[in-house]
């Protein structure tokens, strides 16, 4: 008997070492936790679309635009006869949306809906509804819909959770007119800026593939919560690929209530442009860091506070001053009339000043 007890016990014992060493190792052994607080077979994120792919919508433009009555390549007695003749033509495009409200307000990518006559918004069952446009962002490439519908599914946003590069993500989107085509990748890089797609950037990079037609469309994670809106790639003609990038959560909603409530957004403006310094500044170990200040628009807030091109900025309020994006969206998020205490250095000299932030000159679109 004793025996047999000590067996079992080795036995038990041994079987979960192996299944320590297993679970370690290779941790896809485990199911997923759904949203729902169940699991899910290992290896599909089958729940995490179902919760979310109601709320994307399909974007279906149409702009009226003059062309040629006769193309180049016509008879050439027909280029004397019609050649300088022109006529309307339709003109259609793709984009993808998110639905934040169960009364019909969606969310996109200002690009898709730009200078278009009609917009039209296709559902998740197959209806289809005309959209208005409530506001734009250039800034950020943003833009805000309005359908006459409600009861709508409304899309769960995750605005605090820290995003890692290895997290996986999926993206949900009309591609290339395959509504709710879903590419599944894993977040790259976050923070990513000076991309020169937007003026106030803050895209998530991933490798899940974001094709013509996606953008507006939703990048969500495991849970199925939208934690980007997917914006744009990389062409494979410049050699790059899975290179695609998504204006983060956080950023896409602060816009969003502001068009919402303001018809606008209401961006705090220093009145200069700013830079990182130079690499060859930065050598030594007594270079305090911060941004520099490249242009200053004369009379603006900060030509009157006292700064000048080629000053260095070193903290804002007592934080210091990290690259020139961050500054730049640390001040576009202060609301016009905020009043930054600035820390400073000229020719080698420390100073102190205060500027009042104002409203954000009108952003070409």
């Amino acid at each position: 008997m004793k025996r047999s007890v000590q067996f079992l016990l080795q036995a038990t014992v041994l079987g979960l070492a192996i299944a320590f060493v297993l679970v370690w190792f290779r941790p896809g052994f485990l199911p997923l936790e759904t949203a729902d607080g169940g699991f899910q077979a290992t290896g599909s994120y089958a729940d995490a679309v179902n919760r979310t792919a109601p709320s994307v919508v399909s974007i279906y433009t149409r702009t009226m635009v003059s062309e040629p009555m006769i193309g180049e390549s016509a008879d050439p007695l027909f280029q004397r006869l019609y050649g300088d003749r022109r006529v309307l033509r339709p003109r259609s495009g793709l984009g993808s949306g998110v639905i934040v409200s169960a009364d019909g307000l969606i969310l996109t990518t200002a690009h898709v809906i730009n200078g278009v006559d009609n917009i039209f918004v296709a559902l998740f069952d197959g209806s289809v509804a005309e959209a208005r446009v409530i506001g734009t962002d250039p800034g950020t490439d943003l833009a805000v819909l309005k359908i006459a519908l409600d009861g709508l599914p409304a899309a769960s946003f995750n605005t605090t959770t820290r995003h890692r590069p290895g997290d996986v993500v999926l993206a949900i989107g009309n591609a290339f007119g395959l509504n709710h085509t879903v590419t599944a990748g894993i977040i790259s890089a976050t923070g990513r800026g000076d991309l020169n797609l937007a003026t106030f950037e803050d895209f998530i990079q991933t490798d899940a593939a974001i094709n013509s037609g996606n953008s507006g469309g939703a990048l969500i994670n495991a849970r199925g919560e939208v934690i980007g809106i997917n914006s744009a790639s990389l062409s494979q003609e410049t050699g790059a690929q899975g290179i695609s990038f998504a204006i983060s959560a956080r950023l896409a909603t602060e816009v969003m209530r502001q068009i919402i409530e303001f018809g606008d957004v209401r961006r705090g403006w220093l009145g200069a442009n700013v830079t990182d310094p130079p690499l060859m500044s930065l050598e030594g170990d007594d270079q305090p860091g911060g941004v520099q200040v490249a242009q200053i628009y004369r009379g603006g807030p900060a030509w009157q506070a006292g700064l000048r091109p080629g000053d260095i900025l070193l903290s804002a309020d007592g934080e210091p001053v990290g690259s020139a994006r961050e500054f730049m969206l640390t001040m576009a998020e202060e609301a016009p009339g905020s009043e930054i205490e600035l820390v400073a250095m000229r020719n080698g000299q420390r100073f102190t000043t205060s500027v009042t932030l104002i409203q954000q000159p009108p952003l070409q679109g």
